[in-house]
């Protein structure tokens, strides 16, 4: 199995980046596969035109790490109710090609309380589209669950490791199905 982590966030202090690298580190600690983190403010992506914008070398890049995984989390910043426009762009730059058959898991990070739901038109989106099974189980976090640079509460914590080892369970099962 491979297994992907992508920051979606593409401000430089994201509070959702680290929740990806806290969900990077578990991940690759509890699997004996290839994990890979993907940081989007490292890798400059156009926006999907449905034209030119596939040409671009960074998103085949993206397209082939999302295509060789088999396994996805998704850290998203929310936005106005909704996971950020860099991580609807991610899916949209790698279609069916890279979603098809996988797993995938969300980690989210928000201002509020109130935005809970709001990886639910994505993961949809996806579950209808591409046939992605969704873990269903996420990691909501927002404000008092960081400091400054790190994942500081105990229970957000505790729900990566969870995420982190549905993430495995799942895709192992899944794989055995092909």
């Amino acid at each position: 199995m491979n297994y992907l982590v992508i920051s979606c966030s593409l401000n430089p202090n994201s509070r959702s980046r680290l929740l990806a690298q806290e969900a990077y580190q578990r991940l690759a600690s509890i699997s004996e596969s290839k994990t890979e983190l993907l940081d989007l403010a490292d890798l400059p992506l156009p926006v999907c035109d449905g034209a030119d914008a596939y040409n671009n070398e960074n998103a085949k890049l993206l397209k082939q790490r999302v295509v060789a995984a088999q396994g996805i989390l998704m850290a998203c910043p929310i936005y106005n109710f909704d996971v950020s426009a860099a991580a609807k762009n991610v899916v949209e730059l790698t279609g069916r090609d890279g979603w098809t058959g996988k797993v995938a898991g969300f980690l989210c990070s928000a201002g509020g309380q109130s935005s809970y739901m709001s990886v639910m038109q994505l993961a949809n989106s996806l579950m209808l589209d591409f046939r992605t099974v969704i873990v269903p189980r996420f990691v909501y976090a927002n404000y008092p669950d960081f400091d400054d640079e790190s994942v500081s509460s105990p229970e957000i914590l505790k729900r990566i490791d969870e995420l982190t080892q549905a993430l495995v369970k799942l895709t192992s099962a899944v794989a055995s199905f092909e």
